[in-house]
């Protein structure tokens, strides 16, 4: 019986390299498309403006900014302008209310 199955045709297609190389190629052009490259260019604007933002408040250079992490796309969610103005209203406030507070000295916090 194994005699039989060796004697049975087969077909076995032998590709190029080249071929082989275009098709990974073309594969990994498909996962970058994936993305909207001015999309892609704004979050990146949002970002460094960010940063810039951080280094004019803080007045620092970049190692000396504290690590924050702010997530564009839950910033993005917000449910609707409702929920950003209650956002933009507490900032406000919370801006509003530091006006004139003096950063105690460590003798007196204690």
């Amino acid at each position: 019986m194994a005699a039989n199955a060796s004697t049975q045709p087969r077909v076995l297609f032998q590709t190029s390299e080249k071929v082989e190389e275009e098709t990974s190629q073309r594969k990994l052009g498909k996962l970058t498309v994936k993305y909207n490259r001015k999309d892609l260019q704004r979050r990146l604007d949002i970002e460094e403006w960010i940063d810039g933002q951080l280094h004019l408040l803080y007045d620092c250079e970049e190692e000396e900014i504290p690590e924050l992490e702010i997530d564009i796309d839950e910033l993005i969610e917000l449910p609707d302008e409702e929920q950003r103005a209650k956002l933009q209203d507490f900032i406000n406030g919370l801006l509003y209310r530091m006006k004139g507070v003096r950063k105690m000295s460590t003798t007196q916090r204690k």
